[in-house]
């Protein structure tokens, strides 16, 4: 029986390598977040890498529509090669292309604090922080008049509480959320405030961020004041207000869980009635 040849369209050269430069662009991201979450190098060799993967996948996508132009036209194969780099170069790219978009809504900072008059001061982590990252010392009244515009709801919390269970509130929460600790100085009748200083995660990249809480008493209670800031960048695209404002929320939930509920009163007796027994004796009283 004679054999039967099937002829094979040729795959296009544009569409392999869209899918070959997508690939590689995955790999280079991939290795540069695992570079800056584990601080194995600098961060900006790192932060290159990573923007140079985003160019390489902007390429990827391109690569990948000219290659459906060729395929249409000559007739070859490599859709599927094609569509694979262009799904790889928009998951790549769809996150920063979120951001971007947050970078216009929100002010160009990267330090809020609820007390932009008398901002929580960065002692220990001031030690450790690499000569190359941004100051220590609170951006000014430009930065808080930016802050006030977009987060008019970081405020301090005002606890109904004493110092010591706000700020053990606080460090709970923070070590619940595995932050670094870097000093605790909880507050004692010869300190006036108590303070946690803490280095915080960002969710993907890992940028490490600084974070202080500081607790004060109050007349009333405690008042617990917080600062974040980012090491690097003067844009945090609102990650240190968002942790603010959720570290907060927490230390809340933590004073109010451990709050005893206020006992029911007591009926009142009514008037003119005795207990039973008969009337107490004169000077005498009652047992409680």
């Amino acid at each position: 029986m004679p054999r039967r040849h099937f002829s094979q369209e040729p795959t296009s050269k544009l569409a392999i390598w869209a899918r070959r430069m997508a690939l590689f662009a995955l790999a280079a991201a991939f290795l540069s977040v695992v570079i800056l979450r584990s601080g194995l190098l600098e961060i900006w060799p790192a932060l290159a890498t990573f923007f140079g993967a985003l160019g390489l996948a902007i390429l990827a996508v391109l690569l990948a529509f000219a290659a459906f132009v060729v395929i249409w036209k000559d007739g070859l194969s490599g859709m599927g090669y094609a569509f694979s780099a262009i799904g790889i170069g928009l998951a790549l790219l769809a996150y920063p292309a979120y951001l971007a978009v947050l970078s216009y809504r929100l002010p160009w900072i990267y330090d809020v604090t609820t007390d932009p008059i008398d901002p929580p001061r960065y002692e220990a982590l001031a030690r450790i922080r690499p000569r190359d990252a941004n100051p220590v010392i609170y951006a000014g009244l430009s930065a808080a008049e930016q802050q006030r515009e977009a987060y008019p709801d970081i405020e301090p919390l005002d606890a109904d509480a004493s110092p010591l269970v706000a700020y053990n509130a606080a460090l709970a929460v923070i070590t619940k959320r595995k932050w670094r600790i870097v000093d605790q100085r909880p507050p004692t009748a010869g300190r006036r405030e108590g303070r946690i200083e803490a280095v915080a995660f960002t969710l993907i990249m890992g940028f490490r961020d600084d974070v202080v809480v500081r607790v004060r008493p109050e007349e009333d209670g405690a008042r617990v004041d917080v600062r974040s800031s980012s090491r690097y960048g003067t844009f945090d695209f609102g990650a240190n207000a968002a942790r603010i404002r959720n570290l907060l929320e927490e230390i809340e939930d933590v004073i109010d869980a451990q709050r005893p509920e206020e006992s029911a009163p007591a009926p009142a007796k009514k008037k003119g009635t005795q207990p039973k027994g008969g009337p107490a004796k004169k000077g005498g009283q009652g047992k409680r």
